[in-house]
């Protein structure tokens, strides 16, 4: 290390500025290095400093190690370092009310020296123009730079209001669902089901009254007996138990999709964002029991 500063330097008392050791110390042990390794390393001069070939070669070599064992000093810091600052995470509406709002309370007691600033939206935000750190999304994941990690699995479940039963009765089989107004997540009125039962997938073509592109507005409009609508596990359980709403067709659910926790690559991620990732992690796979993988996500 000290005859990569000298060589970076330029000069033993440059280099001995920059380490804080007297001048000395420093050319004692750039002769001891030398006589170590069985070479001249360096040409000296009252004037001037410079490199042999023998020199040369070995700094290129040993400064590339050096930076080895500066970025493994950088790492095991960042772990060691009290996570610290504002996180910014990004989440569905449903998801993040319902269920991350708790692991973010966790977080904030744990480390107190952090803030949490936290976007719900059903819209696929892009991390890096919007200054978002992580973000968590739900299905399939096209290819982009961000990297995932897989937290676990999701599926819909079929959900009406006891008042909306009462007035258009319960459908029996999917295809009842063309009779009913259905609750759209989506821009259209009309939309296209896939559902998976005892015989399989089925696709069915519903329409209804209302549509929105936000999960929270399709439970209230649910909720409010607006139709029959499709409701994340998690949230639509809640208010089966509430009694807000009934479950329909129970032995239908929409097919399983992945459940992530998305944020850019970096080399080095931040002891923050590492942190509540971890946290998450172990949170969110207490609930739903399965192991965890990488992948690369869309953004």
């Amino acid at each position: 290390m000290i005859f990569a500063r000298v060589t970076e330097a330029g000069s033993f008392t440059a280099a001995a500025r920059l380490l804080g050791m007297p001048k000395t110390t420093v050319s004692r042990r750039i002769a001891a290095l030398e006589r170590e390794l069985g070479v001249r390393l360096l040409q000296r001069t009252t004037r001037s400093l410079s490199l042999t070939a023998s020199g040369r070669l070995y700094y290129e070599e040993s400064s590339q190690a050096l930076r080895t064992i500066e970025d493994a000093n950088l790492r095991l810091a960042e772990t060691r370092a009290e996570p610290a600052g504002t996180i910014r995470i990004s989440a569905p509406v449903g998801f993040g009310g319902h269920f991350l709002q708790d692991a973010i309370f966790e977080f904030l007691s744990t480390y107190p020296k952090t803030r949490v600033e936290l976007r719900l939206t059903d819209d696929r935000l892009n991390l890096v123009e919007n200054g978002i750190d992580l973000a968590f999304r739900t299905g399939i994941l096209e290819d982009s730079t961000l990297i995932a990690r897989k937290l676990g699995s999701t599926h819909r479940l079929l959900c009406a209001s006891p008042d909306y039963l009462v007035r258009c009765g319960s459908p029996d089989v999917p295809e009842d669902l063309a009779h009913h107004d259905c609750v759209i997540a989506g821009q259209s009125a009309h939309a296209q089901w896939l559902l998976e039962g005892p015989q399989g997938q089925e696709t069915i073509a519903v329409s209804g009254r209302f549509a929105a592109n936000e999960m929270q507005a399709v439970m209230a409009a649910a909720i409010a007996g607006h139709g029959i609508a499709q409701l994340p596990h998690g949230i639509a359980d809640a208010c089966i138990k509430d009694g807000r709403l009934r479950r329909v067709l129970d032995g239908y659910t929409t097919p399983a999709g992945g459940l992530h926790v998305v944020y850019p690559s970096s080399r080095h991620l931040p002891p923050l964002v590492k942190a509540f990732i971890e946290l998450a992690v172990r949170w969110l796979n207490a609930i739903t029991g399965d192991s965890d993988d990488y992948v690369i996500v869309s953004r």
